[in-house]
């Protein structure tokens, strides 16, 4: 199993937009072609109260480098994420880290 540990930087007021876009939008596309979530969370205190933190399950790089890729080039996803975005931009930085479990941890 290997952890993927996403974080999502946004400008300044944009963070309750990509939420939604998340809510009503990307949990979709996840579930689409099979991108199973650990969980999402917010910053209450740190460093950037403007950004998504969330991790992502999967069995292989291989088995993430195909459903990542497929999510990312399906022409729905680009065009709602482009509407989403037709105001002003939402995300800022993407920051993401590829996590694999030690032989004590809880989760593996």
């Amino acid at each position: 199993m290997i952890v993927e540990l996403r974080v999502y930087h946004c400008a300044p007021t944009r963070l309750p937009a990509l939420l939604e876009r998340f809510r009503s939008t990307t949990l979709s596309f996840f579930e689409k072609y099979g991108i199973e979530q650990v969980g999402f969370w917010t910053t209450t205190v740190g460093e950037d109260n403007h950004a998504l933190t969330y991790l992502l399950k999967w069995n292989s790089m291989a088995e993430r480098e195909e459903r990542w890729n497929a999510f990312q080039a399906d022409s729905a996803w680009i065009a709602a994420r482009l509407e989403s975005e037709r105001e002003r931009p939402i995300v800022m930085r993407i920051e993401n880290s590829f996590l694999a479990p030690t032989d004590f941890s809880a989760l593996r």
